[in-house]
Formats: C-alpha cells, structure tokens, sequence
C-alpha cells in the first residue's frame, strides 16, 4: 500500500508527513487538516429497482460503472486539495428523488454475516484506487434506512465484524471506519446499539479491534454530539448540516473539550462553504455534501461547473494551492438547468457563488415574475436547510433569472433556461 493514515494530537499525518505540509507554499494552519467530500453512493446498487437509475444523462445502470467513474475522478479532486471521501456500503440518500426505505441496499444480509461479492469488489477497488492517488477513505458502515434491514443486535455486531475482518484482510492502510451515518435519527431506533451512545462505545471497540487498529469513529446528525462517543473514538466525526455558523463552532467547542488531543473531522456539512473558515480557523477538516450532484446516482463524479468548482477553489484556497480565480461574473452559477439534471418533471433551482458571504439576498424570477427570495447560503428555492430543498415542476420552456443583491449594495443577474 502506499498511502498510509495515522493521527498525531489533532492532525492527521499520510505516510508520517502532516497533510499538506509536503506541498510547498501552502499554509502551516492547514497542515494537519483533512479536506473531504461525502461521495457515499461509491458502491451503491439497489435490487429493489435498478431501472429506477436510468436518469441524469445515463442509458443504462451499471454499480460498477458508478465506482469506475469515481476511480476515474479522483486525480480531478486530489489536483484541489481533496484527501479523503466518504463511501457507505449501505450508501446514504437519495434525498430528492426515490423513498430511502424502498431501497435495497444492504449487502450485508439480515443476519449480518454476509457481504455481497459485488459490493466488497467494489469497495477493495475503490479503497486501493484511493491509495494510489494518495487519498484517504472514510468507510461507512450503516445507513438508518438500511440498517433496519439488519434483524437485531447481534446482526449488527456481525455486520461490523464482517466489514471490519473485510478491511482487515484487505491489508488497507487508508481506511477511516465511521460505524453509523447519523446515529442519533430515528432510522436507528431498531437498533438502540446504534442509537444509544453506550452501545456505540461498544461498537467503536469492536470495529478497532477486528479491523486490526484502524482508526474508528461515529457521525451524528447536524449539530449533535455525545461524550462517550467522542471520548470512545479515534476521530471525532461530527456533521454540520443544518447549523448556522455559530451552532457549528460551539459543536467543535464541545467537542475539542472533551477530546482535546484528537482530530475532529467534519464529513458532511452541505454545499454551505461559508463554514469552511470556522473549520480552518479551529483546525478541524471540513466536508463537502452535495445531495444532488454528489448523492443522487448515478452519480456525476467529476467537478462540475457551479458548486462543485466553487467548494474545490475554496479548498485550494484554504490549503495554500494556487488555482486560478474566476473573473467577477463568473462567480455566480444559476444551478439546476443542466441537460438531464431532472426527474419526475422537477428540478432543483439555486444560486451558487464562490464568495456566498457576499450576497445579501438573492430574488429568482421565474418567466419574469417573482418567484422566491432566499436569504441564507446556499441560495436555493425552496430552502428547507442549508442540505435540502424542494424542486420546481418545469412546464418548458421556461426562462428563470437570479437577482443577486450584493452585500455591497450592488446587483449582479444570471440567467437560465430549461
């Protein structure tokens, strides 16, 4: 293996060299930080319904076509600061488009002892495409929806030792075990050995030790935190979605007390970059969730124009990597009016930006009449939480225009048409 992960106090250090701190001119206070992006859906397959996929540009469904695609977009990523993702072998979402809890997407079995051929193919393949590149991969082991399909307890210590044995085996040095997305939700109340922080403590053990030593952790959802999972894990997972930027520096505050001397990784937050200061500026690494490019499969695994090229330029930026920057208009994206990127008659409508703490407020026009007006970054219509919207159902064709009302009092325009 060639990429090795390990912690020293808060930092992460690859192959014994704080991260970052082998590129030169980049910034000392990013040294030691772990930029990453949730790419959940690396190894997702559904056998409730597959044709269900045939969308978003795509003829076909194809679960190993999904990771090949990521493989292939990896070096895109590193080139930007990117050195870790997160990928679930019970995947995550989607959000917008299919019902969670019709999925079937557990390879596991309901007794926990089993791990689907496919699945574990294409995990090993991504994991050790990762280690090539120089990455970090952050493996999820339970998902609420999906969990559920697992019968008990003991079906889920088998699963984690099945996965962890898995990984184990695989000889996989780049690996971050996060044992639950969002242990705290409802989707985990089956499972109190998930859902309680005692049992997760339990957990966290387990994965450690049959997985040989990885380093181990647990996510919660947007803005929670528990003691003993903190004080029981290697890394400190945290999500940031849903919190303005003040709950989100109070969530590392209380986090950093109660594990001072270990390194807090934030592996899903939303397309708000907003936060990714408060993360510099308390040494904590930052992750970037996009549910419809980056969670909706299959899955359009390269940077993309919008929200995607502007959260990578921002990493660049926060982690000392020259990158060119945009000329002043084209730094604002009316995102949601890509060919393909719509399903059920609906598309989701907002304004990206590659300064969002710029804007003001921004009015959206629909054929020119007032539509909506969004306040909070990132600007979508239909704001629910800075992770989540509702979509639009399109009559084409349709004109839509953003007005975006600068903090500065002046007024910049984008428009669209689908």
């Amino acid at each position: 293996m060639k990429t090795t992960v390990t912690t020293q106090g808060v930092d992460f250090l690859l192959n014994g060299t704080k991260v970052y701190a082998d590129l030169a001119g980049t910034d000392p206070q990013s040294h030691g930080l772990l930029f990453n992006a949730r790419f959940i859906q690396g190894i997702f397959d559904d056998k409730a319904g597959p044709q269900r996929y045939v969308r978003f540009g795509f003829s076909e469904w194809d679960a190993d076509d999904q990771t090949d695609r990521l493989i292939a977009a990896l070096p895109q990523w590193y080139e930007f600061g990117l050195r870790a993702f997160t990928v679930g072998i019970q995947g995550g979402g989607p959000c917008f488009t299919i019902e969670n809890d019709t999925i079937d997407n557990n390879p596991f079995g309901p007794r926990g002892t089993d791990f689907d051929p496919a699945y574990a193919a294409r995990l090993d393949r991504l994991i050790r495409a990762a280690d090539e590149v120089g990455m970090v991969v952050i493996v999820s082991y339970f998902y609420g929806d999906q969990a559920k399909r697992l019968e008990d307890g003991r079906a889920v210590r088998n699963a984690v030792t099945t996965a962890s044995r898995f990984l184990r085996e695989g000889g996989h040095t780049n690996v971050i075990i996060e044992v639950a997305n969002e242990m705290d939700i409802n989707a985990f109340v089956p499972h109190p050995i998930v859902r309680e922080p005692e049992g997760m403590g339990v957990l966290l053990d387990l994965a450690r030790s049959e997985s040989g030593g990885m380093l181990v952790g647990c996510s919660g959802g947007g803005g929670y935190r528990a003691k003993e999972v903190v004080q029981s894990s290697d890394v400190v997972l945290i999500h940031g979605n849903g919190c303005s930027r003040q709950r989100y520096y109070n969530l590392i505050r209380q986090c950093r007390e109660w594990a001072p001397d270990k390194p807090i990784v934030c592996n899903e937050d939303s397309q708000a970059i907003t936060q990714i200061p408060v993360a510099t500026e308390t040494h904590t690494s930052w992750g970037y969730y996009n549910n419809m490019t980056k969670q909706e499969p299959p899955t359009h695994w390269e940077i993309l124009p919008g929200e995607d090229t502007f959260f990578a330029l921002r990493m660049a930026a926060a982690v000392g990597i020259q990158k060119p920057v945009p000329a002043f208009e084209d730094q604002f994206y009316l995102q949601g009016f890509e060919p393909g990127m719509t399903y059920g008659g609906e598309r989701w409508i907002r304004l990206a930006s590659l300064y969002p703490e710029r804007i003001d407020f921004v009015r959206f026009y629909r054929n020119e009449n007032l539509y909506y007006t969004a306040y909070d970054d990132p600007f979508m219509v239909h704001f629910k939480t800075n992770w989540r919207q509702d979509g639009v159902t399109f009559q084409s064709p349709e004109s839509w225009r953003a007005e975006i009302h600068l903090t500065d009092g002046s007024v910049v325009e984008k428009s669209a048409s689908a």
